[in-house]
């Protein structure tokens, strides 16, 4: 059993390069402070309304806004109860499409894999192969955009235009590390239900789940004769309809500190904020390219997290824990025991802007001797 640990609160305090949690503003945080108030009150009535009308405003989506308590996780459970009776197409990629695929074998679902080497891409035209020559028929097609572990941003969208020429197949996104960071037209691209945790490129604390659900997706799980409870979108959805508020009680202190962040979020605007994005990621890669190499199949990293391959043979940890000592930085080791130590992983995402990103790499530099 793990020994208790005390928490003192007397910790330095470090900037966050890691894939989340990112960074966030202080008057984002003080807003957490505001005196606690029912989740039955008018007061939760405007709270909830606006956040869900202004997170629809800055997708760009006429589809459905849920934001419930809980990590983006809950949508992987909850999608998968809400539209899948029997099978599932799960292309895999990397750690969390993987766990995608696990979760749906844990809810007893048949799941196909469609597998890459990590590292690799999804590509649409296999998803195309797999369900014209599948004798099964697939009531979803579930697929990560930012596969993290990787660094990995699989084409969506032209899945997405895939997907739709077979109209009672449903297509689950997981943008868990993208959404809000990497621009993506979810009602243009056929997507019935794409998710993402705020702790990632919103650049909130952790403790929500977002997710866009469309009209098909909200018909089919009236036709289930079982869905997720606490996920499920007629639950949630037709509670707002009535209510303008959460069936069950939120952290409300989260969605304090959401309501100021997507202000800031609108105020940016989606494709500023996606260029904003695009800059730091293209500035990491150029770097990494000077000095190590990228890890993710060429055309394909992603906008939010960049998986650095480690060509120079430094020790990950050490370097890690020196640019923590002296400059409180932190940035992340690869993911899992085969990528620890052949790669490093760089968060730009949420409120980090270029001259952050080079003030980390700049620190790596000192550090390693590069």
């Amino acid at each position: 059993m793990t020994d208790k640990r005390e928490y003192t609160g007397d910790y330095p305090d470090k900037k966050l390069y890691i894939p989340g949690p990112t960074e966030v503003r202080e008057d984002v945080i003080e807003e957490m402070s505001q005196p606690m108030f029912g989740h039955r009150m008018d007061r939760m009535t405007d709270l909830y309304t606006t956040i869900v009308e202004d997170t629809k405003e800055f997708l760009g989506t006429d589809n459905d806004v849920i934001v419930l308590t809980g990590s983006g996780t809950e949508f992987w459970e909850a999608s998968t109860l809400n539209l899948v009776e029997e099978n599932i197409l799960v292309p895999t990629c990397g750690s969390f499409s993987e766990r995608h695929a696990n979760v749906a074998e844990r809810l007893g679902k048949d799941v196909d894999r469609l597998e890459y080497d990590w590292g690799q891409a999804i590509k649409p035209e296999d998803i195309r192969e797999a369900l014209e020559t599948s004798d099964k028929h697939y009531d979803v097609v579930a697929t990560v955009m930012n596969e993290s572990s990787t660094g990995v941003r699989n084409p969506i969208e032209e899945i997405g235009d895939v997907v739709a020429e077979y109209p009672d197949t449903y297509f689950v996104v997981d943008a868990v590390s993208s959404l809000g960071g990497d621009y993506v037209d979810i009602d243009e691209h056929n997507i019935d239900v794409i998710f993402a945790s705020s702790q990632k490129a919103f650049a909130m604390p952790p403790g929500l789940a977002i997710c866009v659900v469309s009209d098909e997706a909200y018909e089919r799980e009236l036709e289930k004769e079982s869905a997720s409870w606490y996920g499920g979108f007629q639950r949630c959805l037709d509670y707002y309809d009535r209510k303008g508020q959460t069936h069950s009680t939120p952290a409300i202190p989260i969605m304090l500190a959401y309501r100021k962040q997507m202000k800031y979020m609108l105020e940016e605007g989606h494709e500023a904020r996606d260029e904003r994005h695009r800059e730091m990621a293209e500035y990491t890669r150029e770097w990494a390219r000077e000095h190590f190499d990228t890890f993710p199949e060429e055309g394909y990293e992603s906008q939010t997290v960049s998986c650095i391959e480690n060509t120079q043979g430094i020790d990950v940890a050490e370097t890690i824990e020196a640019v923590s000592e002296q400059y409180d930085y932190v940035f992340s080791n690869g993911y899992g025991s085969e990528l620890g130590e052949k790669t490093f992983r760089i968060g730009h995402m949420g409120e980090h802007d270029l001259e952050s990103i080079k003030a980390l790499t700049d620190a790596i530099e000192d550090v390693a001797g590069l």
